[in-house]
């Protein structure tokens, strides 16, 4: 079963990490990023981590130090040690987990869910927060669609979530900038080989290498597209000529009337 893309994530530019802005006190992926991204009418996107009693954390990175005044890995700390964990350039609220973002959108606007890589090298060692994930999601009544880098991730998402939307997140991988994988990985996830056999629906490619044939050559089978991450005016209207949508931080993305 593969599941069509929600028409209303092809709509509505998606905010990235939701509408964060630390100069307005909204942390990426904080509640008030995500209050905000609701209130313009935004699609968000979010990110998931594990914490150590499985719960799946909305958080960008595997660790707490970039975000938080903590550090150490996030799956060392319960969920429970997550939530009292202020955000950098927050009111001093913590880290959220999934049941409360959903509580928090109930649909009002959709949700573009990544399932970071637990693997750490795109291979097979995944399943947990996926599985975590998925029960959180279970009678969810908004738009969403999942997605994740690694293509087994999305694989195992087909599994146990037929009916949800999902996507491979997909890059010109150049090895400079992924040290942490090995090149044979890079030239491999390249060309986007796992499309059919995850049951991929979408892809949400790097914004400077849309062009590539193999992202046009899904285009014009007729899967859907998205990019990221725009920063700009500029960089948007170059996107849209080669995307079906973006996925935007740094400025306002028009919204369709």
């Amino acid at each position: 079963m593969r599941p069509p893309l929600p028409q209303s994530l092809l709509r509505s530019p998606v905010a990235h990490r939701a509408l964060h802005d630390v100069a307005r006190g909204r942390p990426e992926n904080s509640r008030a990023a995500i209050r905000a991204a609701i209130a313009a009418g935004y699609a968000i996107e979010i990110d998931l981590q594990l914490s150590s009693d499985g719960c799946p954390m909305v958080f960008h990175d595997d660790d707490l130090d970039r975000l938080t005044d903590e550090r150490g890995p996030v799956r060392a700390r319960t969920c429970a040690e997550l939530r009292q964990i202020p955000l950098k350039g927050g009111d001093g609220e913590g880290i959220p987990d999934l049941a409360e973002v959903l509580d928090l959108v109930a649909g009002q606007v959709p949700l573009l869910i990544e399932v970071k890589d637990q693997d750490g090298q795109m291979g097979r060692n995944v399943g947990a927060l996926e599985a975590a994930a998925v029960k959180v999601l279970d009678g969810y009544q908004g738009d969403i669609a999942l997605m994740s880098f690694n293509p087994h991730s999305v694989a195992e998402l087909a599994r146990l979530a037929p009916g949800i939307a999902r996507g491979i997140v997909t890059s010109a991988y150049v090895p400079d900038e992924w040290p942490e994988l090995p090149r044979a990985v890079c030239h491999d996830l390249r060309n986007i080989p796992d499309f059919e056999r995850s049951e991929a629906c979408f892809i949400s490619h790097e914004a400077s290498d849309l062009s590539r044939p193999r992202v046009q050559g899904l285009r014009d089978a007729g899967v859907p597209v998205l990019c990221w991450t725009i920063t700009s005016p500029s960089e948007e209207a170059e996107a849209r000529a080669l995307a079906d949508n973006v996925t935007f931080e740094g400025y306002l993305s028009p919204l369709p009337t």
